[in-house]
């Protein structure tokens, strides 16, 4: 709400790589709240308060927190099951040397883990006998990706989907690890005819990666190289997208109420988009000629009205830029990236960047409003607000 600092916590000696909250449940008797954070200089911390914390010296990727179990995994080389006193539950054996890239809770107390090209579905076997009984055990691989999983995101319980980078966007059933749909051809401008064609001999791998997926309900967002797609989960089509949303490559975005859509890119950049319906115009009849006067035309006459009920009904969407943040350095263009940016729904957002700011915005709208309603409450109880008929 005012942007004062409230604690700061200094322990690490490199750059922090992951960070996860951990609450406490109602089914702990321990009431604290815990941050976890890892770092490349091989330490993992868990903070209970400002004056305790605990080091861990293992080295991982990527942290979760299964809330519902009361427990948190931390993905390396290995996974490994942590409860909140820091046991040890329990770990697998060792998966690769390139580490496990990413982890999504899914039902049935399961985990997805990124392992390069492969995705690696576990089961954790919980316990009520304390930090004794606990076990892990690898279900299933699926390798139907062509190269490494960059991106992986939840979308519900029976839904989750996962990004590669060259491009490849897979939709997973989260109950029996099926592939349910897929996208390869996001820059592929034969696809979204709407897009104006770029001439290039070939794609870099750079403007092919899905850098970052976020999801609703209805459609997952993916961040691909410089453009933003829109993928709709029952159409299983791209059914919008900007493939130039920024100047450098989509390093974040994130779904705000209002079908608008949150983008961030190396360059700096913090873009805002929203999600809307082009209003198409009346698709005209085809003439079957001579051949209809004596109904030869008729099965092209219900074809054509098929056709013209399917285009009717087909919505057209697009994202249209509404606005920018302006505020972090320009002087750490490309070298320096924005990494972050977290939304408070009425408090407003905070995002911040690599030139050491962290910038909270508001709707300015809304502000204003808030302002003159407030101003509009202290003359009446004054008795300075008279109102005229």
């Amino acid at each position: 709400q005012t942007g004062e600092k409230l604690y700061e916590l200094h322990g690490h000696t490199h750059k922090i790589t992951a960070i996860a909250p951990f609450s406490s449940s109602d089914v702990t008797e321990e009431k604290t709240d815990l941050i976890i954070t890892a770092s490349a200089d091989r330490t993992v911390i868990v903070s209970f308060d400002l004056e305790r914390s605990i080091y861990l010296i293992f080295v991982l990727q990527c942290l979760t927190v299964l809330q519902r179990l009361n427990v948190w995994l931390s993905g390396g080389s290995d996974l490994c099951v942590w409860n909140r006193k820091l046991d040890l539950l329990c770990k697998t054996s060792h998966l690769t040397d390139a580490g496990i890239s990413a982890l999504v809770e899914l039902p049935k107390n399961c985990v997805a883990a990124a392992v390069g090209k492969e995705l690696i579905i576990f089961r954790l076997s919980a316990s009520n006998n304390g930090s004794e009984g606990w076990s892990i055990l690898e279900v299933k691989r699926l390798v139907d990706h062509q190269d490494n999983i960059s991106s992986l995101v939840s979308v519900n319980d029976l839904t989750f989907v996962t990004g590669s980078h060259v491009g490849e966007l897979i939709v997973w059933d989260a109950l029996d690890w099926t592939k349910q749909a897929s996208e390869c051809n996001f820059w592929d401008s034969s696809v979204h005819p709407d897009i104006q064609p770029e001439i290039k001999l070939s794609q870099s791998p750079h403007e092919t990666s899905v850098q970052h997926l976020t999801s609703d309900e209805e459609c997952v967002f993916a961040a691909v190289g410089k453009g933003i797609y829109v993928y709709n989960l029952q159409m299983k089509r791209v059914i919008a997208c900007q493939r130039n949303a920024h100047d450098s490559s989509v390093l974040h975005i994130e779904k705000l109420p209002n079908r608008q859509l949150i983008s961030c890119s190396e360059d700096g950049s913090v873009r805002i988009w929203e999600l809307r319906e082009k209003q198409q115009l009346p698709a005209e009849p085809v003439p079957t000629g001579f051949f209809n006067m004596w109904g030869f035309g008729r099965a092209n006459k219900q074809a054509n009205q098929a056709a013209k009920k399917m285009q009717e009904n087909t919505p057209v969407y697009f994202l249209e830029l509404v606005g920018d943040l302006i505020g972090h350095s320009s002087a750490v263009q490309v070298v320096v990236s924005l990494h972050m940016f977290l939304y408070f729904g009425e408090l407003g957002l905070a995002t911040c960047s690599a030139d050491h700011l962290i910038i909270l915005w508001k709707d300015g709208e809304r502000e204003s409003s808030l302002r003159s309603l407030t101003l509009f409450k202290k003359l009446a109880q004054n008795g300075d607000l008279q109102l005229k008929l």
